[in-house]
C-alpha cells in the first residue's frame, strides 16, 4: 500500500463546528478537564469524537470499504 505525502495545506483545519452543551454538560465537561488537566478543549474533543467515529467505522469495516460506498477517505467525499 502507498503511503500518500500530506502537506500543511491539506492537513490545516480549516472547517468550525459549534458544539451546543446544555449547563449540566458544560458543567460536567469543565469538571473533567479540570480533574484530568486537559489543556486543551478543542484537542480534546476532536480527538474524542474522531476516536468513536474511526472505532465505528473499525467495527463495520466488512461493510465499510465496499466499492459502491463511499468513504471517509475517498477523494469523492470532499463536499461532504
Amino acid at each position: 500500500m502507498k503511503r500518500i505525502q500530506y502537506t500543511e495545506d491539506k492537513i490545516r483545519r480549516t472547517t468550525t463546528l459549534t458544539l451546543r452543551l446544555n449547563q449540566r454538560e458544560a458543567r460536567a465537561l469543565n469538571v473533567y478537564c479540570k480533574r484530568f488537566r486537559v489543556r486543551s478543549k478543542s484537542d480534546f474533543m476532536r480527538r474524542t469524537i474522531m476516536q468513536a467515529i474511526i472505532g465505528r467505522f473499525d467495527a463495520e469495516h466488512p461493510t465499510l470499504w465496499e466499492q459502491s460506498e463511499i468513504t471517509l477517505f475517498s477523494q469523492d467525499s470532499k463536499n461532504n
